[in-house]
């Protein structure tokens, strides 16, 4: 396959993303607990994202003029309106992430219109208008929801993980232009750096990464995209990237990026709209 078409003749895209999680993620884990109790500690783990590391992240993405995606839970945008402006007016992109990061996968039709339904009027009471973005909580769905939010005006999706380009989502058995911008695993940094002593996170433990295998990790994983001509995103959480040592990976990456001219770097939207009116050219690469 050859390489994509970019804007300007630019060799690949990149798109930089983070999810809001808060402490959404980990009060799903809480559940069960006796008399209703929580595991405090473990909530701020993720309340430390939206407190301290969202400001971080957004003072080194105006350092290098880089525009990124945002996907928040509706739960956190209640919790935490201000720093959800903040990431607005900064002119970043919000995306939806369920409303208390909830899996899709199993719940019926009617629950996950509600979830979709619910958190867009948080956005539109928040930040003044819908969203048209989409990134599934826990990277899973069941199959009718790419359907439903495709009916209910969303544009993109990134949240599956079987592709290096994007593509126009099957619904139906029809394609649409309903564009899916596949993200990896191996570009997550929950995955190689999130951790909780209990409840356990990862359920074997041993993780923490050394931080620099994993920014070797992800720009290996930039240079072969570049490479190809194809799109990477990376997905990033503010309570994992966000700390004062870790925020360095983050500078590294945006350093070497942003110095190749040739590289577009993108919101969700941008990559969307641009491959869906080059989708015809593009498919046949």
């Amino acid at each position: 396959m050859g390489n994509l078409k970019w804007p300007e003749g630019k060799k690949c895209a990149v798109m930089f993303t983070f999810d809001v999680d808060g402490d959404t993620t980990w009060e799903n884990g809480n559940r069960g607990l006796p008399n209703g109790e929580k595991y405090i500690k473990s909530l701020s783990v993720g309340q430390y994202g939206p407190k301290r590391c969202v400001d971080r992240i957004l003072d080194m993405l105006e350092s290098y003029g880089v525009k990124a995606t945002f996907f928040v839970p509706g739960l956190t945008a209640e919790r935490y309106p201000e720093v959800i402006m903040r990431i607005a007016e900064a002119g970043h992109e919000i995306g939806h992430h369920g409303y208390a990061h909830e899996r899709f996968a199993g719940k019926t039709t009617e629950e996950q219109i509600e979830i979709i339904e619910k958190t867009q009027r948080i956005f539109k009471d928040l930040i003044g208008h819908e969203v048209t973005g989409f990134r599934t909580p826990s990277g899973d769905w069941a199959k009718i929801t790419p359907q439903l939010l495709y009916e209910r005006g969303f544009r993109y999706l990134s949240s599956m993980r079987g592709d290096d380009r994007p593509y126009r989502t099957v619904i139906n058995g029809e394609k649409t232009d309903f564009i899916e911008i596949p993200t990896k695993w191996e570009v997550d940094d929950y995955v190689a750096m999130a951790y909780n002593m209990y409840p356990a996170e990862p359920a074997g433990q041993d993780r923490i990464s050394s931080y620099r295998l994993v920014e070797d990790n992800f720009m290996r994983e930039f240079r072969g995209h570049y490479r190809e001509g194809l799109c990477i995103s990376y997905m990033s959480h503010p309570q994992v990237i966000g700390s004062p040592g870790r925020i360095q990976i983050l500078k590294h990456m945006l350093e070497q990026i942003t110095s190749k001219e040739d590289v577009w770097v993108a919101t969700g939207t941008e990559v969307s709209d641009w491959y869906r009116s080059h989708s015809e050219e593009q498919e046949e690469k």
